[in-house]
């Protein structure tokens, strides 16, 4: 490893130990069941994201800061190894089975792996800590045998709900910290984020302590959250689901809202299992949404495209030369249509096979492709037949296009070689319509093709 690759690794370990310790020494702040054992955990969720996108390799790191975390809580040195140890394993075994079964850091783009990551990564994988966090203190003698059940049910309600709540928001930012947020997406945001904030002053009170006395209004964040997911994204609503779960942790210790109980414990604990309910639903609908979405865009794609070449197909074609002709009919800037034929199409294919053939024409229409510039419109006529529409270019200006084409083709040494027959049409000078501009050009293809044999 190079000197700057040294400096970024140990960065990256020191910067994700001091993070686990801080979120540790937020979490152990509520640790009402014992010193050790708190039913709010977000390092679960920061070590499964650490290991997902980083790999095993970061391991010395969680480590250490889940070792001094709770070293410096309770217990001794030796109890404080068990409890590190099961913090790290458990962080390791998540993401081993979300890679093998879930997707990896994927997890969140499909409804089926959102499900598997809840069950294999939050429910299954946090049994380690618990098991030996728990385990070392009681046989340490810092947790009565009896009280075993109790604590361990608080540490494990943690670390899942961490995992829910944390793990996905770190995970989907990682991987797309860029905001492509159009003008009224930004309003909506905007206008979703205060809905949420008046939803959390009325039912967990807030800087204004306005909130309902202990009204069951809990159900009224899963639509804001639904709809952030729908309209903006699976990564902005997961997002908001961490704002939430800040303010409803600091009104529910407050004792206001739907969750509060006898003990803050009790509280806190029933509110992780509404925020880990609220994750799953909003994550699987947003991956849904998701889902939904790119297949329609595929389908898009399928009715706007040639299945073999990926250009546009003829449809698309037609659309496009009719929008070109009322754009120069506003503008009085001409296009230029180009048609290129393959040659001997048919005999390449009763030589060489038909994929061989179907070859010879993604070669063709690769050429098309690196020789026109963005703005035009390359397709599939159909057949063996292709067409390029040129906005505001002359006569001129589209046999240099067409000289480009085929001259690629000519520096193409895969066999068998590949030529093309040209012809074009100029708008408004060779036709006024679709028609005749494709019969001009059809024409003077057709009789290249009849001088070259």
């Amino acid at each position: 490893m190079t000197v700057p690759g040294t400096v970024k690794a140990i960065a990256l370990y020191l910067g994700l130990g001091a993070l686990y310790f801080l979120a540790g020494k937020f979490g152990l702040k509520l640790a009402f069941a014992h010193p050790s054992a708190t039913a709010v955990w977000p390092p679960t969720g920061i070590a499964l994201a650490a290991f997902l996108t980083y790999g095993r390799r970061v391991w010395p790191a969680i480590f250490g800061g889940a070792f001094f975390v709770n070293l410096t809580t309770a217990g001794t040195v030796a109890t404080t190894l068990g409890i590190a140890t099961g913090n790290t394993l458990e962080g390791l075994v998540g993401a081993a089975l979300v890679e093998r079964w879930a997707g990896g850091p994927r997890a969140f783009r499909r409804a089926p792996t959102v499900l598997s990551f809840a069950l294999l990564a939050a429910v299954l994988a946090t049994v380690i800590s618990p098991s030996l966090g728990v385990g070392s203190l009681a046989l340490g003698g810092f947790v009565p045998w009896r009280e075993f059940g109790g604590v361990w049910l608080t540490w494990w309600l943690g670390d899942m709900a961490g995992a829910l709540v944390v793990a996905p928001v770190l995970l989907m930012w990682i991987a797309d910290p860029r905001i492509r947020w159009h003008r009224e997406q930004t309003i909506e945001a905007a206008i979703l984020l205060i809905l949420l904030l008046l939803a959390s002053e009325t039912v967990f009170g807030g800087p204004f302590g306005v909130g309902l006395p202990n009204y069951p209004l809990g159900f009224v964040f899963l639509p804001l959250l639904l709809w952030t997911a729908f309209r903006l994204g699976t990564r902005e609503a997961a997002a908001m689901l961490l704002l939430l779960a800040g303010m409803a942790i600091d009104g529910t210790l407050h004792q206001t809202g739907p969750f509060v109980r006898d003990t803050p414990n009790e509280s806190l604990l029933l509110l992780q299992v509404f925020l880990a309910v609220s994750s799953v639903t909003t994550l699987a609908f947003g991956a849904l949404v998701d889902e939904r979405r790119a297949a329609e865009a595929r389908l898009l794609q399928l009715s706007a495209s040639d299945p073999l070449t990926g250009l546009a197909n003829y449809r698309q074609l037609m659309t496009a030369l009719q929008g070109e002709i009322r754009r120069s009919d506003r503008t009085e800037r001409g296009f230029a249509i180009v048609f290129l034929d393959l040659d001997k199409l048919k005999q390449i294919n009763d030589r060489h096979g038909h994929l061989v053939g179907s070859r010879a024409l993604c070669r063709v229409a690769e050429a098309i492709r690196k020789s026109s510039r963005a703005v035009d419109t390359s397709a599939r006529f159909g057949g063996d037949e292709f067409a390029v529409v040129l906005p505001e270019a002359d006569e001129a200006a589209a046999w240099r296009v067409a000289d480009r084409i085929r001259d690629r083709l000519a520096l193409d040494l895969e066999e068998p070689r590949v030529t093309v027959s040209v012809g074009l049409a100029v708008y408004p000078r060779d036709g006024t319509t679709v028609e005749e501009l494709v019969g001009r050009a059809d024409h003077i293809l057709y009789e290249m093709k009849a001088r070259n044999g």
